[in-house]
C-alpha cells in the first residue's frame, strides 16, 4: 500500500502524510524504513529526497511515574488535546500493560525489542554533545576490521572520563554504489597512524581477523610505547575468533558501563546505529553480542570496536604500566 500510494503521488506531483505512533523495532514496518531513511539522510549516507520527518519523544531517562506523567504527557500530546492525560496515566499504571508498551504509545519513545541489548533511553542518555577530543588527549583504541560487506571501525575512548568517539568508520555504500565496494585500507591505515600522531595512546586493541599484516605493522610501530598488551601473540592483536570466555567478559563489562552511566559519548549517529543494532547472544560464559542474523545489512563493527577500545581501558587502569616517552634527544658520555 505505501509503495502504491508513494508512486500515485509521484504521478500527481503530490504529496502524502503518513502519521503512526513510534514503530516496534524488528517488525520492518514502513514506520522503521521511514525512520532509518531519515537518520541515513542525517548520517549523509543517503540522498536528502526532500521529506521532512518529525518527531517528538519524551526524553530517554523518563520515569513512569504519575509525577512526571502530568508533566510529561502534555509536551508530548502537542495539540491533541483530546488525549486525557488522567486517562492515560491510568493505562501506564495498569501492571497488566508492559512498560515498553506505555513508552512507544504514550511517550512516542522507539524501544529496544526484546533480543536488542540496548535500546536508544539506555544509549541516548548517555550524550553528552559537548565533548570534544583534543590533541594530546590520553586514549585507547579498539578496531574492528571488515572487507567488503562488514563495517571497519576505529575508536577511541579518553582515559580520563571514559568518552568514546569515532575516529573512523568505513562501510559498503547503499545501492549502486556498493557494487564491488572494498574497505579502502590506505585511508584505515593513515587514520590509525594520525591517532598515534595526534593522541597519546595508551593502548590498542585490534581484532586481526582479515588485518594480520596491517596489525602486525602496527605492532612493531607503535607496540612497544603501550603501556598495556593484548592477549595476543602481540601488543596490539585481539583475536576474538580465539576465546569466547575472554570476548564476553569484556562485553559484559562494556555492558556494566553503558548500565551505570559511567561510558558518555558525543552522539555520534553511526556509532548510535551500530550500538542499537547489536543483539543479545548468550553462550555458557554469559552475554555476548552479534547481528540480528548472519546475513543482516544491519552492522555491529563500530560497536565491536568500541568495546575493544573499552577493554584496553579497563586493561590500562588495573595493570598499565609507566610508558617513558621519547625524547628524541641523545646523551653521550
Amino acid at each position: 500500500m505505501y509503495e502504491t500510494i508513494d508512486g500515485n503521488a509521484t504521478k500527481k506531483d503530490a504529496r502524502y502524510l503518513a502519521i503512526t505512533n513510534a514503530y516496534l523495532p524488528g517488525e520492518d514496518s514502513v514506520a522503521e524504513k521511514m525512520r532509518e531513511a531519515f537518520e541515513k539522510i542525517l548520517e549523509g549516507r543517503a540522498s536528502d529526497i526532500g521529506f521532512m520527518y518529525d518527531s517528538i519523544e519524551a526524553h530517554p531517562a523518563t520515569p513512569l511515574t504519575p509525577e512526571a506523567m502530568r508533566i510529561v504527557l502534555p509536551k508530548i500530546r502537542g495539540d491533541a488535546v483530546w488525549l486525557r492525560v488522567e486517562t492515560i496515566l491510568q493505562s501506564i499504571l495498569d501492571t497488566t500493560m508492559a512498560p515498553s508498551r506505555s513508552r512507544r504509545m504514550w511517550l512516542n519513545q522507539i524501544v529496544a525489542s526484546e533480543d536488542a541489548l540496548y535500546g536508544p533511553a539506555e544509549w541516548d542518555v548517555l550524550r553528552d554533545e559537548a565533548l570534544r577530543l583534543d590533541p594530546g588527549d590520553e586514549i585507547t583504541l579498539g578496531f574492528d576490521g571488515g572487507k567488503t560487506d562488514d563495517a571497519t571501525c576505529l575508536v577511541a575512548v579518553r582515559t580520563s572520563d571514559m568518552a568514546a568517539f569515532v575516529l573512523g568508520l568505513w562501510e559498503k555504500p547503499d545501492g549502486p554504489k556498493g557494487d564491488g565496494w572494498q574497505v579502502p585500507r590506505a585511508q584505515v591505515d593513515s587514520a590509525v597512524h594520525d591517532a598515534f600522531r595526534v593522541f597519546d595512546v595508551k593502548a590498542f586493541y585490534a581484532d586481526v581477523a582479515l588485518w594480520e599484516s596491517y596489525i602486525s605493522e602496527w605492532d612493531a610501530t607503535y607496540g612497544e610505547g603501550l603501556a598495556v598488551k593484548a592477549p595476543g601473540k602481540d601488543a596490539i592483536g585481539w583475536d576474538m575468533r580465539s576465546s569466547l570466555k575472554l570476548s564476553t567478559m569484556a562485553h559484559e563489562r562494556l555492558m556494566r558501563s553503558v548500565f551505570d552511566r559511567k561510558l558518555r559519548h558525543d552522539g555520534d549517529r553511526k556509532l548510535r546505529r551500530h550500538t542499537l543494532n547489536a543483539m543479545r547472544r548468550s553462550n555458557n560464559y554469559g552475554i555476548s553480542f552479534g547481528k540480528e542474523s548472519r546475513e543482516s545489512p544491519k552492522k555491529v563493527d563500530a560497536y565491536a570496536a568500541l568495546m575493544l577500545a573499552h577493554e584496553a581501558l579497563v586493561d590500562l587502569r588495573a595493570r598499565g604500566k609507566k610508558v617513558r616517552k621519547r625524547t628524541g634527544r641523545g646523551f653521550f658520555l
